[in-house]
């Protein structure tokens, strides 16, 4: 009997992503909750990437026991990545997406 490969990580795509990321803006959710694109079913999402925002402008919801709380732009700029699958449970402090700042 032969005895398992050993796994090894994927561990340099990590640092990668790290350095893409550099200089942009994280925005992230403000409690535990599940997150919405969309303002409300069958209505088109707040932002895609590639979008321009201004400080304050709405990206997306988080929904707790049926109250909506609506994340905003912390800084003027373009939304770079969503990371968030729409419907999602998020955590606290987990990031959404991020914003290359104007």
């Amino acid at each position: 009997m032969q005895a398992p490969a050993p796994v090894t990580a994927a561990a340099p795509a990590a640092p990668a992503r790290a350095a893409a990321r550099e200089g942009l803006t994280a925005v992230k959710a403000p409690s535990v909750g599940t997150f919405y694109r969309c303002p409300a079913p069958h209505q088109p999402p707040f932002v895609q990437p590639g979008a321009q925002v201004a400080a304050g402008d709405t990206l997306c919801l988080i929904e707790v026991m049926k109250m909506f709380t609506g994340v905003t732009a912390p800084c003027a700029g373009r939304v770079v990545e969503i990371l968030v699958e729409d419907a999602t449970l998020v955590e606290h402090g987990q990031v959404l997406m991020y914003v290359e700042p104007a």
